[in-house]
């Protein structure tokens, strides 16, 4: 059924006024049918309806009960409130009225209060007489008191006199805080005046304590009793400090003291000074060593005095172990670094590092069992920082180095003083010659690296290092003076006496030189010795071996003038008188240490070939016929099996001679048919790569029966095998050159071919 329109009227003030009650009312009704259709959706169930009817009817009745009820009861609240505040109301206004009255009231007694303003401030006057009065008798005894503190202070009454400063101190400073508070500086001026004693009296306290504190390490032995007095003291002006900074709103004259501060810093200038202020010290080994060894036993003593005895004399907030031991650790450096500052010589470096570095941190001093585990370093840093450390060690290097070169130049001019001497060289046990030189050398060289280990191992290196390079410069100035040695000799073969003698003992003193190198390295496990040193060592031999092949040649080089001449070709001794002067020579040289002896024989032998070798091919000779040719080949065949047989008799292996190249130069001279002379050649110059086509041109003139033709294709064949030397070759042909062409040595008299 359609609502009317006055029902529409009336629902439409509602439905605006409450939009919530009807959403809930239509979903009220949505339920409810929902509910219904699903209990009846089956005939059968209809005849429950009567129950569900009087059920539902039932719970409504309840529900609008409740509900009246609750309404009820906000009702009756909302009643009460309204008579409460109806109450309040009437109570406000009451005591508005009560508060104009009493403003009025007030008003009218405005005269009365003038009066009381006035007694007000003569009561605040009257209350500051009485405390003028009060503190009268102090202040006129002020100067009374400041002459018995001063007497208490002569004495030495300290607690007494300080507990009376404190109270001649405390009523200044409450008259001045006074005076400030009613901004009366002027009159400020005037009670500083009266109490100006006071100055004069803390200077003189401060002065006796100052005095105390620097001798504490003394008295906490002797009287510990005065330096307690004195802590006791200062503790009581450090808290006076710590009230006024934290509480005062005026700081009195002369606060804060900060005597614990001074305390502390009297403390570290006492250690100062009685230790490293002390005149200027012997900078020489001797001086600096008692020096040292002072400082380190009268720290440790100072020390163990604080850490048992004046530990027990100061709070412990003190930390004066800590402080001490850090005031000395500081004091050190600086005092090293002073010293450092001076022209050290190498001694006192060396007993500088080592001190820094071993003595302070060993158990004879910071790590002394006294100390310990109280005092500890580590913490503090090292005594010399690691750029200070290696600038002292590169001094001590150089020092050590000036030594080193003037022990090194004394030893090679008393060695070079030997060499002329009118007796042999001296002997080891197997009869080998030899001098102190490597003894002295090497000795003085390892001890200096042996004492660096002693420090740091990089001391130790840059020392090695230091000594190889002295070690090289001094055999290069050895070998300056064997020149010079050689160069005398050269004037006069007389001069030295025993010139190959100490020529053979220079090269034993330089193997054994050599031998004893890698023994200085710090590091067994390298023993390599230095490319540069082992060329100079390579220089030495060399040079010395060089003297004595000049000695033999100057032996043998009366005999290779005769060669080739007809005596010699005739079968004359001529090779019998190289040999004996070969073999006199080989027993000199039995007089060095096997490497260098072979190294000698075989330099020999090779001189010896070349030698030949050179007199055939320089003093050319032209066979005439296939019989000279044969009796020279004979006679080549002769000399040099007789010269191969001395050498391999003093123990020269065939492989390592060189005379070899003699039977190679007869092959290609005993010949028979000069055409297959290319082939041999060819053959010839691969073994002997170091043959020029000038050698082989005067082989062919010495046979005397090579064509032209011939000599075209061999020189041809040689210029199309061209010669590399290879690695390790010993040139025997390079070293001789071919004069230029001259009218040939004809055997007998008649033509010349």
């Amino acid at each position: 059924m359609g609502m009317s329109a006055e029902d529409e009227r009336t629902a439409s003030p509602r439905d605006e006024e409450w939009p919530e009650a009807e959403k809930a009312e239509k979903l009220a009704r949505g339920a409810a049918l929902k509910w219904a259709s699903g209990v009846f959706y089956r005939p059968e169930k209809l005849e429950g309806l009567g129950h569900y009817r009087r059920r539902e009817t039932q719970r409504n009745s309840s529900i609008q009960s409740r509900l009246k009820s609750t309404v009820q009861s906000y009702l009756e609240g909302v009643s009460a409130g309204l008579e409460q505040l109806r109450s309040a109301a009437q109570e406000v206004q009451s005591v508005c009225q009560d508060l104009g009255a009493a403003r009025w009231a007030l008003l009218d007694s405005a005269d009365h209060f003038q009066g009381l303003q006035q007694m007000r401030e003569l009561m605040e006057e009257h209350v500051q007489l009485a405390s003028v009065v009060q503190v009268l008798p102090q202040i006129f005894s002020v100067h009374e008191v400041f002459s018995h503190i001063l007497q208490l202070l002569h004495g030495q009454h300290l607690l007494e006199a300080h507990v009376e400063l404190m109270m001649l101190e405390q009523l200044r400073d409450d008259i001045l805080t006074q005076l400030h508070l009613r901004g009366l500086s002027s009159a400020q001026a005037t009670v500083l005046s009266y109490f100006s004693g006071l100055q004069e009296l803390n200077e003189s306290l401060a002065k006796q304590l100052w005095d105390i504190v620097g001798s504490s390490l003394r008295l906490v032995r002797e009287d510990p009793v005065l330096f307690v007095t004195a802590v006791r003291i200062i503790e009581r002006e450090e808290k006076i400090d710590d009230t006024l900074l934290l509480e005062a709103t005026f700081l009195p004259p002369g606060r804060p003291k900060g005597w614990r501060q001074k305390f502390y810093q009297v403390l570290q200038d006492t250690i100062t000074g009685a230790r490293f202020h002390a005149p200027r010290m012997d900078a020489e080994g001797p001086g600096l060593a008692r020096h040292l060894a002072a400082l380190q036993k009268d720290i440790v003593s100072e020390l163990c005095v604080v850490k048992d005895l004046m530990v027990q004399c100061v709070p412990a907030h003190y930390n004066i172990l800590s402080v001490c031991t850090a005031t000395y650790h500081q004091a050190l450096t600086s005092h090293l670094q002073e010293i450092l500052r001076e022209d050290l010589d190498k001694q006192g470096l060396f007993l500088l590092l080592e001190w820094a570095l071993r003595v302070y941190h060993s158990p004879e001093m910071m790590g002394h069992s006294d100390l310990l585990p109280e005092v500890d370093v580590s913490a503090l840093g090292p005594l010399m920082s690691s750029e200070l450390v290696d600038q002292t060690e590169r001094r001590y290097v150089m020092k050590v180095k000036a030594s080193v070169f003037e022990w090194m130049q004394r030893t090679l001019e008393v060695e070079f003083k030997e060499w002329f001497r009118e007796e042999e060289p001296e002997t080891d046990h197997q009869g080998f010659f030899q001098s102190a030189l490597p003894a002295i050398v090497m000795q003085m060289l390892n001890e200096n690296i042996q004492v660096a280990s002693l420090i740091t191992d990089s001391l130790q290196q840059k020392i090695y290092n230091m000594a190889l390079e002295e070690l090289e410069a001094f055999l290069g100035r050895l070998r300056e003076a064997l020149v010079q040695c050689g160069k005398e000799h050269q004037q006069d073969r007389a001069v030295p006496k025993h010139y190959i003698s100490y020529l053979l003992a220079v090269l034993n003193n330089n193997l054994a030189l050599s031998n004893s190198v890698s023994s200085l390295h710090p590091d067994t496990a390298c023993r390599e010795v230095p490319t540069s040193l082992q060329a100079a060592l390579d220089r030495m031999q060399k040079k010395a071996t060089q003297l004595l092949l000049e000695e033999l040649l100057l032996d043998l080089q009366p005999l290779c003038l005769q060669l080739p001449s007809r005596k010699w070709l005739s079968g004359s001794q001529l090779v019998g008188s190289m040999c004996e002067v070969i073999d006199k020579y080989a027993k000199d040289f039995s007089r060095v240490r096997k490497p260098v002896f072979t190294l000698l024989l075989a330099e020999s032998e090779l001189l010896v070939a070349s030698q030949y070798l050179r007199a055939l091919l320089q003093r050319k000779m032209v066979c005439k016929s296939r019989e000279e040719r044969g009796q020279l080949c004979h006679r080549l065949l002769q000399d040099a099996t007789q010269l191969r047989e001395l050498f391999c008799g003093l123990g020269l292996d065939r492989s390592q001679q060189s005379l070899e190249a003699v039977f190679a130069l007869r092959e290609l001279i005993c010949l028979k048919d000069p055409a297959l002379l290319s082939l041999e050649v060819v053959g010839f110059i691969t073994k002997y790569p170091d043959v020029s086509d000038e050698h082989i041109s005067t082989l062919l003139d010495i046979r005397g029966d090579v064509s032209k033709e011939v000599r075209h294709v061999v020189l041809e064949m040689m210029a199309q095998h061209p010669q590399v030397l290879p690695e390790g070759y010993r040139p025997i042909f390079s070293t001789i050159l071919v004069p230029v062409p001259e009218l040939p040595f004809c055997l007998r008299k008649g033509k010349c071919a």
